[in-house]
């Protein structure tokens, strides 16, 4: 802590408490602890605390710096995961090189920059269609019929899911991803009926449904192999051996909770931003390709879709004034990091034209930055460009609900109706 640390409002900041961010995101207590202690320690009440690392700079040295800052122990959880829990849940980004190398080795083509240029006109076909039916309506809920049902149909063409699973396959991830949010997961993970499910991801029956989808699709891909990432997953190898069962289910779970529900928090709180800051819709209307590109930027920058990942100290290391012990939990703060006020100019004013816009919100540098960035990009920007002539007369209808999450930044609902 530095000598300018305000001790009486350090002592109440509580990262870990899931209601802190139910109604808003404290913005507050991470501008107190970028400018009081960057790399904080934060007491937990169901676990052994974390270092919250705070600033831009920080948050990118411990991304890049895998070999001392560990995923193996576990990316997305906060919680300290006993041995047998750690191997059962284990997915891809619980993973660093290289095994996490030749994992993303086998899903990562289609994500690839050249590849996603390819997908625009599917995006925009299924955006279309879409916008068409729920702008049929003069109300609706943005996140129900638009901001879910985007990222979802484009993601199950890359799998090779039936459309009609399109609905099950939202929801499973929704009780999954928001599995600290009464109105969306059946078992909470603060809840003492999850203890039972502590050996599945985010410890919920969810998990085994989808494991379940997950099998039976992969049976059918190895009787008839199709041109998509499931059979890539079924016929591909590590080391020379065929990825276990295990692997597959997990890779599959993964595909579809982080290449569904963060890009739709991006879209849904990207729209909120622009009803709310009617000024910068002009720029999108006169904007050319690069001017696309950077707003883009912005909209990922302000939304943040994920609040924090989680990485664990192999030695004793130097962080900021902090000394961080072997094995000590340390947790990176995007949305923090994209208000950093030594990096943004005026952080906490939306400004579509931006530039340069070093966000964190894919991760920055490191080999665990997101897969699906390029993908999530365009989504994004085609959403945008095909609502657009509809986007000055979207106006709120009442008030947005947000996820009870420190983890996922998301709306479960965006009441919106066309003036």
């Amino acid at each position: 802590m530095t000598d300018a640390a305000a001790p009486g409002v350090l002592a109440s900041i509580d990262l870990s408490d899931n209601d802190a961010f139910a109604d808003r995101v404290p913005y507050e207590w991470f501008d107190a602890l970028r400018r009081d202690d960057s790399v904080h320690w934060q007491p937990e009440r169901d676990g052994r605390g974390f270092w919250a690392v705070t600033s831009h700079a920080d948050v990118v040295a411990v991304s890049k710096d895998w070999a001392t800052f560990s995923s193996q122990t576990g990316a997305s959880a906060l919680e300290d995961l006993a041995p047998d829990a750690l191997a059962a849940r284990r997915s891809m980004i619980d993973t660093d090189p290289p095994l996490h190398t030749d994992l993303r080795g086998l899903v990562s083509a289609p994500f690839a920059v050249r590849p996603v240029r390819d997908y625009e006109g599917l995006v925009r076909s299924l955006t279309r269609q879409v916008l068409a039916g729920a702008l049929a309506q003069d109300r609706f809920d943005f996140v129900e019929r638009v901001a879910a049902a985007v990222p979802i149909k484009v993601l199950c063409r890359l799998l090779g899911v039936p459309e009609h699973d399109e609905g099950l396959l939202i929801d499973l991830g929704d009780q999954m991803i928001a599995n600290t949010d009464p109105d969306l997961a059946s078992v909470l993970l603060d809840g003492g009926e999850s203890e039972q499910y502590r050996l599945l991801p985010f410890r919920t029956p969810a998990a085994l449904e989808m494991f379940d989808y997950s099998r039976r699709l992969s049976e059918a891909r190895r009787r008839q192999p199709q041109p998509d990432l499931v059979t890539a997953l079924v016929q591909g190898t590590i080391g020379g051996r065929p990825l276990p069962r295990r692997e597959i289910d997990a890779m599959f779970l993964l595909l579809v909770v982080a290449g569904n529900e963060t890009t739709r928090q991006a879209i849904a709180l990207g729209v909120q931003a622009l009803i709310e800051h009617p000024d910068q819709i002009a720029i999108l209307r006169s904007a050319d390709d690069r001017g696309w590109r950077i707003a883009v930027e912005e909209l990922l920058r302000w939304t943040t879709p994920l609040h924090h990942f989680r990485r664990t100290a192999t030695r004793d290391v130097t962080l900021g004034q902090s000394k961080i012990a072997a094995g000590d939990k340390v947790v990176v703060w995007y949305t923090s990091a994209n208000r950093d006020e030594n990096v943004f100019h005026d952080p906490y004013r939306l400004d579509l034209r931006r530039s340069p816009n070093p966000h964190t919100t894919f991760g920055r540098g490191g080999p665990h930055r997101c897969l699906g960035e390029h993908l999530a990009r365009l989504e994004l920007r085609v959403l945008l460009q095909e609502l657009l002539p509809v986007l000055p007369r979207l106006e709120p209808d009442g008030e947005p609900a947000r996820i009870r999450s420190n983890f996922t930044n998301g709306l479960k609902r965006l009441p919106v109706r066309i003036s």
